[in-house]
């Protein structure tokens, strides 16, 4: 009997290589999401120097505006690229020191920020304050961290779609959010508790860690042969490639749809950043009153939501390998929208919180699995990473407005509850454009069919 062999490009696997193949991804992914974590942490350490909401929304903002501009270069190099570690593990070589080294100076920023004070006022003779210095701090680092972080996230996620075979995909990416679900909720419930009194130790061993993964990917995970990218016309520096980009993402309504629906549905998130405050009690003085729990609490509830989310990617992931993905998006998108409607009204101590979050989060895992699958349907995988760029800065300039909107509104509403309205109005947004999205899937598909039946014209 034939071993069973499955194929994605150039490579080859059978069960075995496949399994290995899929281990050190998820793996790097595991660690992955602990990093990617990490940024939670900022609106607290913002909070701590006596940042208001609309300071802490402007300095979220700076990492989708450098995004905007950084994926698309990011996307275009790595499709491009071509040399003895292949088109993408490059890129996680050569950006993985960089967010470790960020990632420490961010948790270093309290006693640096101190030390920048002193320098500044006592031997400088500046007007300033402890705190101003550790907010700028916290930005200059952010703003380090991104740039090498936006090549990590856009590279990555190219990678998965290059080494992990197309009929397994669903499957993957069940896993790949389980296996993340898990590193989210370690982060959670053992780490996030000490994020005020270990600051740096905790910044320092997830990025330790993650550095580790990451490298035994760029080891351990081999890229195939590629065929040589397309010719630069007039060399390399050829501004003609920028409205080809535009011509080439923006040419087919149906791509556009794709990106209104990242736009909406990123920026549906960016209310959560605030829970923390209504949770906790890291309230404003004058708002209104917060649940009242404590840091270690918050981590503790936030983990379970992770943990109950695990069973669901497992069972969405086969499925979505049956049946088509894009219902199951919409159908996610659906019920995470009346799950944020109802958590206005029926959050209203750990327990209600711990039981809402919890549903909520079943129902974006239904969602989170079958978007995965949806880009490497919809956008062509020629120049897979040419058009995740265009998707991504799409969201990243919904993040962008939403970011410095959402800490205005909180800042003249005085009441995180809020974030319940803001999160299910945009959700429901994201829920108007999916349904456009497989309207217009659903138009090509009939039109590619058609071209299949019907006959060749006759020449003359």
């Amino acid at each position: 009997m034939a071993t069973k062999q499955y194929q994605v490009g150039t490579l080859t696997y059978t069960r075995g290589g496949l399994i290995q193949v899929m281990f050190w991804m998820l793996w790097g992914d595991f660690f992955f999401q602990l990093m990617e974590s990490l940024p939670a942490l900022i609106p607290l350490q913002l909070r701590w120097e006596g940042a208001t909401d609309s300071t802490i929304g402007w300095i979220n903002s700076l990492p989708p505006f450098i995004g905007f501009f950084l994926f698309p270069v990011a996307g275009v190099q790595s499709d491009r690229h071509r040399g003895s570690l292949g088109r993408r593990r490059p890129f996680l070589l050569w950006c993985t020191a960089p967010v470790v080294l960020g990632l420490v100076l961010l948790g270093a920023a309290k006693p640096i920020g101190a030390f920048v004070y002193e320098v500044l006022s006592t031997h400088a003779g500046l007007t300033v304050t402890m705190a101003g210095c550790t907010i700028v701090w916290i930005a200059l680092c952010l703003i380090v961290f991104v740039v090498f972080n936006a090549y990590i996230v856009q590279v990555y996620s190219c990678l998965v779609v290059d080494v992990i075979p197309p009929k397994v995909l669903g499957t993957y990416y069940g896993l790949y959010r389980a296996v993340g679900a898990l590193g989210n909720l370690a982060f959670n419930r053992y780490v996030f508790g000490w994020a005020e009194t270990h600051t740096f130790h905790v910044y320092l061993l997830v990025a330790l860690l993650y550095a580790l993964a990451f490298y035994m990917i760029v080891w351990r995970v081999k890229e195939g042969d590629y065929p040589p990218p397309p010719p630069r016309a007039g060399g390399s520096l050829n501004w003609r490639v920028i409205p080809n980009y535009f011509k080439e993402c923006f040419s087919e309504r149906l791509y556009v749809c794709y990106y209104f629906f990242t736009f909406f549905v990123w920026s549906a998130g960016v209310p959560l950043a605030f829970m923390v405050f209504f949770s906790t009690q890291a309230g404003q003085p004058g708002y209104a009153a917060t649940l009242g729990l404590t840091l270690e609490q918050f981590g503790e509830v936030k983990g379970w939501t992770f943990l109950v989310s695990i069973p669901i990617y497992f069972i969405a992931g086969p499925v979505i390998d049956k049946f088509h993905a894009m219902r199951l998006t919409l159908i996610g998108i659906m019920l995470v929208c009346a799950s944020y409607f109802c958590g206005f009204f029926l959050v209203q101590d750990e327990v209600s919180l711990l039981t809402w979050w919890c549903v909520n989060q079943c129902f974006m895992a239904v969602y989170l699995v079958g978007v995965c699958v949806v880009a490497p349907i919809v956008l062509p995988r020629e120049k897979f990473g040419q058009f995740v760029s265009a998707n991504v800065a799409f969201g990243y300039t919904g993040l962008m407005i939403t970011h410095p909107t959402v800490g205005w509104i909180l800042e003249h509403v005085r009441n995180y509850r809020y974030i319940f309205i803001l999160c299910g109005v945009l959700t429901a947004l994201a829920t108007v454009a999916c349904s456009l999205l497989i309207l217009e899937w659903q138009k090509k598909v009939r039109a590619q069919q058609a071209a299949v039946v019907a006959p060749p014209l006759p020449a003359g």
